[in-house]
């Protein structure tokens, strides 16, 4: 099929074989979307870009929630060399700036000032800390780092020798210091600091990657982490994660369960991340929120973040200037939320190509253990993919054809691509999601 000749929403409604998605990919790969601009430390950008409006975007800098993201999106579809570079490039920087996790640990500094929380965004050329207030506290964005970490432990693909053991003990008693099961951060979307089941279940999820490890004192863990400055041991961390267990028992299915206005929250995109790319919930809870998500948060262009988001919102371009579009707005979120329009909420795309990716994990996991395939995940899967693949820029979008943004907005009554694009996290997702459709049209047969 020439896929130049035809819009993306005709691209899988002719031969949907695996050789058909293997095409697709490799057209798309022909046409740069799947682009994924390195920095020399093995990290990467939050997007690409150029010009001036760009850099005062910030994202020219490296978020770890972003990397980790990226690096994971590698490692599935067999690209794990340039996952183990980033994961390691992510442990020299936790390391270089230890100093952020053991004041915490041991009292010297309060973990209520987020910038004394362990940085999440900062310059990856040099891995150093920027000086600009900003909203670290983010626990979601630490628990997917350790628990890719341990993944590529478990898979031998970061050795015994370089694991950095002394910071895997830290992450750990980080936790445990903040009450990460009860703490208030400012979770995916850096915004006002809430008990976010999102970043419980990441952590959580973080550390029972740990417990796998320990339990089969898998490359030495159990004695490694035993002889570490601060001593680590399986009891300690199976309490750790009972903590989270038992906090996700109480607010899951809503993001946020506490009572302030300004934190309540049921739907919310970031629930997605608890389904894929890990499993931190079980399979009831995995329908429930990809269901909920989808029917409280689908638009025609993407999905809501949560309603009454105003990150680029309407006409955001006229109502902010390129300084204040990205700026730090966790203490007074209720200055941007005033410029929203109910019923403008920017649609992100991040989230489709996740859940399709979700429901294709589904299908592959049911007919490993069952043998038989799961025709309703794989139409939702299918479904998603569809969505994903119209959501990237066409030859009328001013960045030029097949690039991936963080989200369409409003302007002008138009939706358009929003000045992030592309954006990495969603070219991961979306290179993800058709790596997952390939296999699963091969377990279809």
């Amino acid at each position: 099929m020439d896929f130049s000749k035809h819009s993306p929403n005709q691209w899988l409604n002719t031969d949907l074989s695996p050789q058909h998605i293997a095409e697709l990919t490799a057209f798309l790969t022909e046409q740069g979307t799947f682009e994924f601009a390195s920095l020399p430390s093995g990290l990467f950008p939050a997007a690409a870009g150029f010009g001036e409006e760009f850099e005062l975007t910030g994202y020219r800098n490296v978020w770890v929630r972003d990397n980790v993201h990226v690096a994971y999106a590698h490692l599935r579809v067999g690209k794990s060399d340039v996952a183990v570079r980033c994961i390691l490039a992510l442990a020299e920087y936790f390391m270089k700036h230890r100093h952020r996790f053991e004041n915490i640990v041991d009292g010297s500094a309060n973990h209520d000032d987020p910038m004394h929380r362990p940085h999440i965004r900062f310059n990856g050329q040099e891995l150093q800390e920027n000086t600009e207030k900003w909203s670290h506290a983010q626990n979601d964005a630490l628990g997917f780092f350790l628990a890719v970490y341990a993944n590529l432990v478990y898979a031998e693909l970061i050795s015994e020798d370089i694991v950095n053991w002394e910071m895997v003990a830290l992450f750990v008693h980080y936790f445990d210091a903040v009450k990460y099961w009860e703490d208030e951060d400012s979770g995916h979307w850096e915004e006002t600091r809430k008990i976010s089941a999102s970043s419980i279940g990441l952590a959580k999820e973080s550390l029972l990657s740990w417990v796998d490890l320990l339990e089969k004192n898998f490359a030495n863990c159990a004695t490694h982490l035993q002889n570490t400055s601060h001593p680590v041991n399986l009891a300690m961390v199976r309490e750790l994660q009972r903590k989270g267990d038992a906090a996700l028992a109480k607010i899951l299915p809503w993001e946020c369960a506490q009572q302030d206005p300004l934190k309540l929250r049921r739907h919310d995109g970031a629930l997605v991340f608890l389904c894929y790319p890990l499993q931190c919930v079980d399979r009831n809870m995995f329908d429930t929120i990809l269901a909920e998500v989808v029917q409280n948060l689908s638009g025609e262009n993407g999905i809501r973040r949560y309603d009454g988001d105003s990150y680029w919102c309407a006409n955001y371009k006229e109502l902010l200037a390129p300084d204040e579009r990205t700026a730090d707005f966790s203490d007074n979120i209720e200055a941007r939320d005033r410029l929203l329009q109910k019923g403008t909420e920017a649609q992100w795309c991040i989230f489709d190509p996740a859940i399709s990716c979700a429901y294709g994990s589904r299908v592959a996991k049911d007919h490993a253990k069952q043998r038989a395939f799961n025709e309703p995940a794989f139409v939702k899967q299918l479904h998603h993919l569809r969505r994903s693949l119209s959501q990237p820029t066409t030859h009328q979008d001013a960045k030029g054809p097949y690039r991936c943004p963080e989200s369409r907005y409003l302007s002008r009554n138009e939706w358009t691509p929003n000045d992030v694009t592309p954006l990495l996290w969603t070219q991961g997702n979306l290179m993800q999601a058709l790596w997952w459709m390939e296999r699963v049209l091969k377990l279809r047969g």
